[in-house]
Parts: structure tokens; sequence; C-alpha cells
């Protein structure tokens, strides 16, 4: 624009210069000078306007150039613009995976973790249990051996004082002395070796069944950390496995491309693809199979049970495979119709899920549905011909799955169960303790009814004694002193027994405010 401006101003200038050259020619006579210089100017004239010509032309073609530049430079923004599309469409992808990525680590972190809290609380209530039992033992040990030892003593006192207190009565007193003295002594001792053997019998039937709890606490303690060192092996040996059944999956869904090709069979595949991802998570005891007994029943294939009385429905869908040929072609065109024409089959299949409304039918059902998807490569090729499918088949509550991930999910359902059962194990140990608490303080009560014994057997000798120093011993001193043919020699002092019991406690254990657990002794 520029230098057309340009042009037509030197091409008025040289118009004007000519004109006013030619009017002041015409003013002067005519001569041959001035026809000369006429020529000459008309000469530069039309050589001016040759190259103002020139000029028009190369500005022309200056303005195509131009034109043709920024028709290219467009061609190139447009490029860049696709080219940064696809860059942001694998960004995307790829942040996806990166998330589910870091979801299944943190869930495997999360469990591990859970596991090795259980483990140490575990071991922990183990070894408090152990310092339990061995210290019970060895305070029972210790009674048992202060209770033989205080009473084989009182025995062998009160053996030795009527042994001396006979011999001296039948040296002083004479026979009836003796004989009555025998008869006291062998009564006592009949009583207290038949006290001592129901006190041993009553012993032993107390201390047996704690042990035998304590034994019964023990096993389970070690079948718990079985269980959960098998689990969490297992749950290692799942996550590795992932992969290799993705592909061992995908493979086999391209073997029976050929084979299901109606419905009736495309169903029965789904179903049997179902069954064998429920095994392989070990979830069997877990999961409840809805047989179809007609085509369109309107029934789940799968209830998969919670902790809790929660379910989570699963039902199996097999898309037409027919578009499988036309994926496999080279032509850009007909394999984007086939993608997006699978993509809207599957639409139409997460919709009348969606329709049935399996979450009303089932009380604690979950609000969503899980919609299985037997093959890896269905899932793709949907993802393919429609990538928002996943938000908006979650919009309508249904939840898509493959083969790996029903797995991943399963597991996770087997991992709260495990939990759930150790949840259990540790109630019964708790029920266990309880009952143990309890037994000790019936325990304690039988040693204070024996202390009780022996406390009024103290008593008795005591009084024996006090009969003696009272009675017998003065009716001795006064025969002697009569002389009546007695040694002359006084009787014995027989002392009282100086040994007090230990006091029991005051306050024992308090009991349990539940109510009593098992048997008591």
């Amino acid at each position: 624009m520029v230098e057309r401006i340009m042009t037509l101003i030197v091409g008025l200038l040289l118009g004007l210069a000519i004109g006013w050259i030619l009017r002041s020619l015409r003013r002067e006579p005519s001569t041959a000078a001035g026809s000369a210089l006429e020529e000459e100017l008309r000469q530069q004239a039309l050589r001016r306007e040759s190259e103002a010509n020139e000029w028009q032309t190369r500005s022309a073609n200056a303005q195509a150039a131009a034109a043709a530049a920024e028709a290219s430079r467009d061609g190139a923004r447009r490029e860049a613009s696709q080219a940064i599309e696809a860059h942001r469409e694998k960004d995307t992808e790829a942040n996806s995976l990166r998330l589910e990525l870091a979801q299944t680590q943190s869930r495997l972190a999360t469990a591990t973790a859970e596991s090795a809290a259980a483990r140490a609380s575990i071991l922990e209530q183990q070894r408090v249990h152990e310092e339990s039992e061995r210290s019970l033992k060895e305070t029972q040990a210790q009674w048992v051996a202060e209770l033989r030892t205080s009473q084989e003593k009182s025995l062998a006192d009160l053996k030795q004082s009527f042994a001396g207190l006979s011999a001296e009565a039948l040296k002083q007193n004479g026979p009836e002395f003796l004989r009555l003295a025998n008869e006291t002594f062998t009564r006592f001792q009949e009583s207290a070796k038949g006290d001592l053997s129901l006190r041993e019998q009553r012993i032993e039937s107390l201390v047996k069944p704690l042990e035998d709890q304590l034994k019964a606490y023990q096993a389970r303690l070690q079948q718990s950390d079985s269980l959960q060192s098998t689990a969490l092996g297992e749950v290692r040996r799942q996550v590795e496995q992932l992969s290799t059944h993705s592909q061992t999956l995908s493979s086999e869904t391209h073997r029976l491309r050929a084979v299901l090709s109606s419905n009736q069979a495309r169903g029965r595949w789904g179903e049997e693809t179902l069954r064998r991802v429920v095994e392989a998570s070990g979830m069997s005891a877990h999961c409840d199979f809805v047989e179809q007994v007609r085509e369109g029943d309107s029934k789940p294939d799968l209830i998969v049970r919670l902790p809790g009385e929660r379910v989570i429905i699963v039902d199996s869908k097999v898309p037409d495979l027919e578009f499988l040929a036309s994926v496999d072609s080279e032509e850009e065109g007909r394999r984007s119709a086939a993608l997006a024409e699978h993509a809207a089959k599957m639409k139409s299949t997460i919709k009348a899920l969606a329709d049935r409304d399996y979450p009303a039918q089932f009380n604690n059902a979950l609000d969503h549905v899980v919609l299985f998807v037997p093959a890896e490569s269905l899932f793709s090729a949907a993802l393919e011909g429609d990538r928002d499918l996943i938000v908006w088949a979650a919009e309508r509550h249904i939840l898509l799955a493959t083969p790996a991930s029903l797995i991943a999910l399963l597991r996770s359902v087997a991992v709260s169960w495990q939990a759930h059962e150790q949840s259990h194990n540790a109630k019964q140990i708790a029920e266990a303790a309880q009952t143990l608490y309890e037994r000790v303080n019936r325990f304690v009560e039988h040693f204070e009814r024996i202390r009780d014994g022996l406390s009024k057997t103290t008593k008795a000798y005591d009084d024996a004694v006090g009969s003696y120093e009272r009675m017998v011993r003065p009716s001795g001193e006064r025969l002697a002193r009569l002389g009546g043919g007695v040694d002359s020699r006084t009787l014995p002092e027989i002392r009282t027994l100086d040994t007090s019991l230990r006091q029991a406690p005051e306050n024992r254990l308090p009991l349990a405010p539940s109510k009593e657990l098992g048997p008591t002794v």
C-alpha cells in the first residue's frame, strides 16, 4: 500500500513538471532548440511513465507474496493449535494414569500401615498376657508353697506340743488322760489332713480352667498372627499379578472374538469372566451370583457383601463385537466411525442399567452400580470413541470396571473383611480377658476362705493351750503337791502361736461392669 501511494505521488509530480515545461515552451517562439527540448522531455516523460508502471507491477507482486506468506502463517498457526490440542489430550490421559497409580499406591500403603498397626497391637497384647500368665503362675506357686509350709509347721508344732503334753500326762495323770489326749490329737490330725487334701483339690480345680483359658487365648493370638501374615502376603502377590491378569484377559478377548457372535454367548462369557475374577480375588465366600433364568430378567449378575451388611451391585454387560473388524481397518474414517458407534452402544447400555435403579431394590446397597466389561479392549475402544464416557456414566451412578480394576476393588473388600474378622477375634480376646479377670477375683475369694480356716485352726490351738493352762496343769501340780505318787517334776508350759497370718488386702480387684462371661470356677 505504501509503495502504491509513493508511485502515485511520483507520477503526479512528473505530470505537473511536464505540463509546466510544455506551457513554458508554448509561450516562447517556436525554434529548433525548443522542438528538440520538447522531444527530449517527452522521451523522459515516457521513461518515467514506464518506470512508474514497473513500480506498480513490483508492488502488485510484493502484495501477492505478502498475501501468500500470510496464508502460510495461518496454516502454520492451525497446525500448531492442533499439535497443542493433541499434546493437551496426551497430558490429560497421562495425568489420569498418574492419578490411578497414586490411588492404587495409596490404598496399598494404607492397607500395609493398618496391617502393621494391627500386628503391633496383637504383639503388645500377647506380651502383656504372657507377663500376666507368668506372674499368676509365680503367685500361685508361692501361695501354695507358703500354705503347705504353714500347715506343715502348724501340724509339726501341734504334734510336738501334744506329744509333750501326752508324755507328761501319762507320767503324772495316768492312762485316762493319755487316752483323752491321744483321741483329741487323732481327731485334730485327721481333720487337718482332710482340710489340706480338700484345699489342694479346690486349688487344683481353680487353677486348671485358668490354665486352659490361657492356653486357648495364646492359640488364638498365634492364629491371628498367622492370618495377618498370610493376608499381607496375599495382597502383595495379587498386586504383582494385576498386569499379568490384564494381559491374559486381553489376549483371551481377541481369541473369543469369533465365538461370541450371539447375545446369549456374550452373556455367558461375561458371567463366566466375572466368576473367574471373583475366584481370582479370593472373594467367593462374600459374593452371591444371581442366575439369569431368561433373557431380560431385571436382576444383577453379582452382589458383593461388605462388612456392616452393605452390598455392592455388579452387572456384567458385553456390547456388540462386530465393530472390532472395522477398528482393525487401516482407513481412519471407517475406524473413527466404528469407535464412535461402539461408544454410543456403550452409552445405551449404561443408560439402560441406570434406568433399572438397582440401589432402590436393595435396602443396604451403595448408591453406585458397577458395570463390568469383561475385556480391556472393549473398554479402551469405548474411551477412544468418547473420552468423557467415564464421567458421563458416573453422573448416572454407574462405575465402569474391567477385570483388572474389579480385581483391585474386590481385593480391597477382602482386606476390609480380614480387618473385620480380626476385630471380631479381638472382641473374643476381650471376652476371654474379662472371664479371666472375674476368675482371678473368685480365686482371691478362695484364698480368703483358706485364711479364715487357718485363723480358726490357730484359735482352736490357742483355746487348747488355754484349757491346758487353766485346767490340766493346775490339777497336775495339785496332785504333785498332795504326794499322789506322781513325779514331783512340774508340768511344762505350752506356748501359744506367735506367728500371725498376713492381712488380706481390703480392696480386691473391682468386678467388671459387664455381664459375667463363661462358666465361673
